[in-house]
């Protein structure tokens, strides 16, 4: 890792330490720059405003589902268990942030917000791009446009289930995941024309 990466991930560890202490809509870039004993310019060369480090945040959970698609085995996998394994993948990155991440969220949809929730609509249809390339889904044409209006409901819903989610090691979650993706599989394979054919993203192709 380089010097000016090793500073910018200095930088969001302060930010969201500080942030635990304050609450994100607290947070100030001085705030940061002041623990760290660093200029304002130095925070500015990596992140032009304070959601810029929300949205570096999220991108080491979309670089950690990513990394989950390494897992020896994962070739041999179903493409509803790579799914699952990488959305969970995205939220264990998380975990250690959780209600902080809420924060980050409500921050975003405060109404003269505006320019971030468009920032934040771009990250999630990045991030279910990145679901897609992980699981390695084969789907083209209409059924791709399909398959991603489906995907990004899912991967929301479990996003916002798990944000809720009080249970031990996010079981509620776990199961929500679970049935969501089992009851797409099944729809997938009810699709007209389908018959005795395989889904797209539902199942690995045969050897």
């Amino acid at each position: 890792m380089n010097a000016d990466a090793a500073l910018a991930g200095r930088i969001l560890e302060v930010a969201l330490m500080l942030g635990e202490r304050s609450g994100w809509d607290a947070l100030h870039l001085h705030d940061v720059a002041d623990d760290m004993g660093i200029g304002l310019d130095q925070i500015h060369r990596h992140y032009r405003q304070k959601d810029d480090l929300a949205e570096a945040w999220f991108e080491r959970a979309d670089l950690a589902l990513v990394r989950a698609s390494s897992r020896e085995g994962w070739a041999a996998l179903s493409h509803r268990e790579r799914l699952e394994q990488a959305i969970l993948a995205w939220l264990e990155a998380l975990a250690p942030h959780r209600q902080l991440t809420a924060q980050m969220l409500r921050y975003k949809l405060q109404p003269e917000h505006v320019h971030l929730q468009v920032q934040g609509l771009l990250h999630i249809s990045r991030t279910v791009q990145w679901l897609r390339e992980s699981a390695r889904l084969p789907e083209s044409g209409w059924r791709r446009e399909l398959g991603e209006v489906v995907l990004t409901g899912i991967f929301l819903s479990t996003f916002g289930c798990w944000l809720r989610d009080r249970s031990p090691d996010s079981g509620h979650t776990q199961a929500w995941l679970e049935r969501q993706l089992r009851c797409a599989e099944r729809l997938a394979w009810r699709r007209p024309g389908d018959k005795g054919a395989r889904s797209g993203w539902t199942r690995s192709p045969m050897p």
